[in-house]
C-alpha cells in the first residue's frame, strides 16, 4: 500500500510563445556561432599546405614496428596483437629466431590500413612494446595492395617517426631487450658465456661416454 506522502506530484511546466517557436533554441545556437566566427581563433587550416601538428603521445595514425636497441625486429610474434585485434586485419607468420635472446620473430608482418579501425587495442595488447601507432596520418596508395603494410613498410615507418616519438622500451619482466640498455648488455654477454660453456661441456661429455664403452 501506497502512502499519500510517498506520491510526488509531477506538473508539466509552463510553455510560452518563444518557446513554442524555439526562438530561445535559435538565439543559442545563433550565438555560438557568433562566437566562434569572431572571438575564438580559427582552426581551419589550408590542407595540403598547411598541416596540423599531432599529439604524439595520444592521436593514432598510421602503425609501426619498432626495432630493439641492435636495431632487430621487436617484435617476438606471439600472435597477441593479431589475437586482440577486433577488425581482424593483422597477419602474422612466426619462424625460428635467428637470434638467442628469443624463441620466434616474425618471418611476415602484414597490417591491412584500409581495414583497421586504428583502434589501438594491438598497440595495448603487445606485451614487449614492439607495435604502436604514429602522429602519420597521411599514407596514400592507388590500390588496396598499396595500403597493405608488411614487416619492411613498418619498420620504414618507425625509422621515420622515431624522432617524432621514441620508442618506451619499458622493462619487461623475460624479455631482455627492453629496459636499461647497459643491463641488457651485460645480461647478452653472460648468454653468450652460458652458451660457450655448455658447447665447451658437450665434446668433453662425449669422449666421457666414448672411453666408458671401450
Amino acid at each position: 500500500m501506497i502512502r499519500d506522502q510517498d506520491i510526488i506530484q509531477i506538473k508539466a511546466p509552463q510553455i510560452t510563445a518563444a518557446d513554442r517557436l524555439y526562438l530561445n533554441q535559435i538565439m543559442e545556437g545563433v550565438k555560438v556561432t557568433l562566437s566562434h566566427m569572431f572571438f575564438r581563433p580559427r582552426r581551419t587550416v589550408q590542407y595540403p599546405e598547411e598541416k596540423r601538428t599531432m599529439n604524439a603521445g595520444n592521436y593514432r595514425g598510421v602503425h609501426r614496428l619498432n626495432r630493439d636497441p641492435d636495431g632487430r625486429v621487436a617484435c617476438v610474434a606471439c600472435f597477441m596483437c593479431e589475437t586482440a585485434c577486433p577488425a581482424h586485419c593483422i597477419h602474422i607468420v612466426a619462424d625460428e629466431s635467428p637470434w638467442e635472446d628469443r624463441e620466434k620473430y616474425p618471418a611476415l608482418f602484414d597490417i591491412d590500413e584500409l581495414r583497421c579501425i586504428y583502434c589501438g587495442m594491438c598497440e595495448e595488447a603487445c606485451p614487449v612494446d614492439a607495435i604502436e601507432l604514429t602522429p602519420h596520418y597521411e599514407p596514400v596508395g592507388r590500390t588496396r595492395d598499396e595500403m597493405i603494410f608488411d614487416k619492411e613498410k613498418l619498420l620504414e615507418v618507425y625509422d621515420q617517426t622515431k624522432d617524432i616519438k621514441p620508442r618506451k622500451n619499458p622493462k619487461i619482466t623475460g624479455y631482455q631487450g627492453t629496459g636499461d640498455r647497459a643491463k641488457y648488455d651485460q645480461l647478452r654477454a653472460r648468454l653468450r658465456e652460458m652458451t660457450g660453456d655448455r658447447e665447451s661441456v658437450a665434446p668433453a661429455q662425449a669422449s666421457t661416454r666414448e672411453q666408458g664403452h671401450r
